[in-house]
């Protein structure tokens, strides 16, 4: 999956590089690290993308399962029914959206939903992708 920002480099700084490093694991950068590193080393969010790719750094484990291993329980019907109430029956959301309904729920319950129903994500904060290519689940 390209970066939205594919020929941007953005170089860090010594400190900022240990910071991102330390936060690695088995050489991936998960979803959910890559905020808080973004916070650490005083990046927007959404330059992490091109920062990793940068240092051929993966990011995975959407925590809203567009990309990654992480297992996710059966979606929530209240939260697919407030999804849909809530955005006007649109199916493609941005992250960020996805995000801010999670403060009402869990992130995990919001991704879970996503990820086992008709809902997609598009425009991802950390700059990892717009839309999703391919089809849903792997299927």
């Amino acid at each position: 999956m390209s970066s939205i920002d594919d020929n941007t480099t953005i170089k860090l700084g010594e400190s900022s590089k240990k910071i991102l490093f330390d936060s690695l694991d088995d050489g991936k950068l998960s979803c959910i690290k890559a905020f808080s590193v973004a916070r650490k080393i005083g990046h927007s969010v959404s330059d992490m993308s091109a920062i990793t790719k940068s240092m051929n750094i993966k990011i995975t484990d959407c925590e809203l399962g567009v990309f990654g291993e992480l297992e996710f329980s059966p979606l929530d019907q209240n939260i697919y029914d407030d999804l849909e109430t809530n955005h006007y029956k649109k199916k493609k959301l941005d992250c960020k959206i996805y995000w801010d309904e999670s403060k009402k729920y869990t992130l995990r319950k919001v991704g879970s939903t996503v990820k086992n129903s008709d809902f997609e994500v598009i425009n991802c904060q950390l700059g990892c992708f717009r839309e999703k290519k391919g089809k849903k689940n792997g299927s």
